[in-house]
């Protein structure tokens, strides 16, 4: 008899047990961080757009209401020339023209949705495991069926 069809032997299924739990925290962690990237470029967005609506303004259009936080708004209306700031990230802030932060804005939304495809490709990889895997497990449990080779223990989902 080989050992392809020998039954599973008890450890081989908890190791199974043991890898799919694996999988399943690293999707969780995933799509977490998927869930980040979507809040984090609707709000990219939202600033993009508030942006450029900036420029449509006419002297008739009401004041602007400007959060400065608690709750609490100010009353203003922004002049042609009147310069942005932007955080530039670990806790730099820059004050550029209007056109430029747009630019950059822009630009982050990019890099955004590129993490965010990547991101995908990662949780569909995982997500394929996780179910091949499970479907090894139940046959075992449902039938006696051997457990096939798949992914090692090793394997690395992230790639980086």
């Amino acid at each position: 008899m080989s050992a392809a069809s020998a039954p599973p032997t008890e450890q081989q299924v908890q190791e199974e047990l043991m890898r799919l739990d694996a999988y399943r925290g690293q999707l969780n962690a995933l799509v977490q961080q998927h869930q980040y990237l979507s809040a984090s470029r609707a709000d990219h967005q939202r600033a993009k757009e508030s942006l450029e609506g900036l420029d449509r303004l006419g002297a008739e259009d009401p004041d602007l209401l400007i959060p400065v936080g608690g709750e609490t708004f100010v009353r203003g209306r922004p002049t042609a020339g009147t310069r942005v700031l932007i955080g530039m990230g670990s806790g730099i802030v820059a004050e550029l023209e209007r056109p430029k932060v747009i630019e950059l804005i822009a630009e982050r939304l990019t890099k955004i949705d590129k993490a965010s495809q990547d991101l995908e490709g990662q949780i569909r990889s995982l997500d394929e495991r996780v179910q091949s895997l499970t479907r090894r497990l139940e046959a075992v449990t449902q039938g006696g069926a051997a457990l096939d080779a798949g992914p090692s223990p090793s394997d690395d989902v992230g790639g980086d």
